[in-house]
């Protein structure tokens, strides 16, 4: 008697899946709804408060709190996976979809998605409070398109970045504090490389962040001599290689 094996989920069906899970945890909404609710809170703050600098940029002002909303779309990454290894349901996400590689692939399209829609809706939003609430005329207004597209952008790349750190860290609190680490490190012990500070601050995310928002404080000596859109595909080259790295771990290691 033969018996008869239901083939494995297409994409489609295991981004469904996926879609499920992370719209079903609480802690993935929250911290989800925090990246577009802390950028648009910035904008406010900074145009209520007159703290921009008089060589800012409207754009860039209210822009301010991106870098921590930038840090928050790291850290929703890589809490996509690891919730699922700290639960134990990441054995049965692997028993309904067995290839594992299309298991992170339609993570990473999920995550990318989603917060390339609510980055560009909460920049663009941002930018619309700032220019309402700054006084006219008195700072220059900087180009926000296609800048935002480009801050959107960034905002999916972080979080693939994340849930690429949280495959091949595991424990939530481990990659939290490694994707942290990322965002902020370089530019803090960047002096400490002398000549070489420039290029190692200049490779993270949130150097590529502050050229994007064309704020005041992307120096080159802070920030590296790269352009925004250089600087974009340099993160966006390192995430595919770390995401590369964790397919190869998810596939050699038991859930």
């Amino acid at each position: 008697m033969s018996t008869l094996t239901a083939p494995p989920p297409g994409f489609r069906e295991a981004l469904a899946f996926e879609w499920t899970k992370f719209a079903s945890l609480r802690s993935t909404r929250w911290t989800t709804a925090a990246v577009g609710l802390v950028t648009m809170a910035g904008a406010v703050f900074v145009g209520l408060s007159g703290s921009l600098q008089a060589d800012d940029t409207v754009l860039g002002g209210s822009l301010t709190l991106s870098v921590v909303s930038l840090m928050i779309s790291g850290v929703v990454g890589a809490l996509t996976i690891c919730g699922e290894y700290a639960s134990g349901t990441v054995t049965s996400t692997f028993a309904a979809v067995p290839r594992r590689g299309r298991v992170l692939a339609t993570k990473a399209v999920l995550l990318a998605g989603l917060l390339f829609g609510l980055s560009l809706a909460s920049c663009t939003v941002a930018y619309l409070l700032g220019s309402a609430i700054l006084e006219d005329g008195r700072y220059a207004r900087g180009e926000p398109m296609p800048a935002v597209l480009g801050i959107a952008g960034l905002f999916a790349v972080v979080g693939v970045l994340g849930l690429a750190i949280g495959v091949l860290v595991r424990h939530s609190a481990g990659a939290v504090t490694t994707v942290i680490a990322v965002m902020l490190l370089p530019s803090l012990f960047g002096p400490l490389f002398g000549g070489a500070q420039r290029w190692i601050a200049g490779a993270t995310p949130t150097a590529a962040l502050e050229k994007l928002t064309q704020t005041s404080d992307a120096s080159p000596d802070a920030v590296g001599s790269l352009g925004a859109w250089p600087s974009l595909a340099l993160v966006a080259a390192y995430t595919v290689v770390l995401l590369a790295l964790a397919v190869r771990r998810l596939r050699r290691r038991d859930a």
